[in-house]
């Protein structure tokens, strides 16, 4: 493994998947006229393209995961290497966080700003670990069955989760943690972050676990997202 290409793979990719969630949430937003199905549709669409786009890129060089949730997983079960753990953690937090400024600069608004959108309930949470399961064994069933359609399954898998959950799948820790940057379409007010990124933490481990008591396969760094 190459760590430098690897570690530029998982910062850079990160921050264009944040930049995409957060402005295709504003662009939908603004055109939109008031209609927020019409903005979640332009946002999901747009994430799940960009998810496509950047596993099937970046996929080969970091193994494409993201997102701490899945580094966290694959970590647990034999399936990334541990002393990867924490750089890929690190990498991902920050890249999710300039992707998240440079949205908010490329639509003329101020490059940090604090989210005032709640969201809060155990029906949200509950959905969070919906989402972040689902995501979760979508990547490992892809792989197991059709690696070379993972970069598919994840895309469709988002843009799907963004509709039939009710907190419109977050499902990553880096994601929910930038989003409280942006007071806009895509935004989380920051009081609401813990509560998403234990509950999206603690469904990783909980797959992670399972993966390695099931597990049949050798440690091995596997395209994700």
């Amino acid at each position: 493994m190459n760590r430098f290409d690897a570690y530029c793979a998982e910062f850079f990719g990160t921050a264009v998947l944040l930049a995409s969630v957060v402005g295709s949430g504003i662009m939908g937003d603004n055109l939109a006229g008031g209609n927020n199905a019409v903005a979640l549709l332009a946002n999901s669409l747009a994430t799940g393209a960009t998810l496509y786009v950047l596993i099937s890129a970046l996929g080969p060089t970091s193994g494409a995961h993201f997102n701490p949730a899945v580094s966290l997983a694959l970590a647990l079960a034999g399936r990334f290497p541990r002393r990867e753990l924490l750089p890929y953690l690190l990498l991902q937090f920050s890249g999710a966080t300039l992707g998240v400024v440079l949205a908010n600069l490329m639509f003329e608004l101020p490059a940090w700003q604090w989210s005032g959108t709640e969201r809060q309930g155990a029906h949200l949470l509950l959905s969070e670990a919906v989402a972040t399961a689902g995501l979760l064994l979508t990547i490992v069933l892809f792989l197991r069955n059709s690696a070379h359609s993972v970069a598919l399954g994840v895309a469709l898998y988002i843009t799907a989760a963004y509709w039939f959950t009710s907190s419109t799948s977050f499902a990553n820790p880096a994601v929910s943690f930038a989003r409280m940057f942006s007071d806009t379409f895509a935004g989380i007010a920051p009081a609401c972050v813990p509560e998403f990124v234990l509950v999206q933490l603690a469904t990783a481990v909980a797959i992670g676990l399972l993966l390695k008591l099931r597990s049949r396969s050798s440690p091995s760094r596997q395209p994700a997202a």
